[in-house]
């Protein structure tokens, strides 16, 4: 084989909805940008429902590596989540 290789550690196959929820955890997109991609692909019904849920993962995982605020943050959404239910 010639050339470079390429090895992504962190690819996955999962529901889209996963990557364009964690596009809102951090401030978000442009609405011009969920507007277009609503208009090329609209998620499926309920997904501001489960935005949420999505994101979790990702607060867990910063409240381990860099704490603070974000374990406050990752409490709060728990508690939301549980007056969902």
């Amino acid at each position: 084989m010639n050339g470079p290789i390429l090895y992504d550690p962190a690819c996955y196959w999962g529901d889209r909805e996963v990557d364009v929820a964690a596009t809102h955890l951090f401030g978000g997109f442009p609405e011009s940008f969920y507007r277009g991609y609503n208009e090329v692909w609209p998620l499926d019904e309920g997904f501001e429902s489960r935005k949420d849920l999505y994101n979790l993962y990702h607060l867990i995982n910063h409240s381990l590596l860099f704490g603070g605020h974000y374990l406050a943050q990752t409490e709060a959404l728990i508690n939301k989540l549980e007056l969902l239910n």
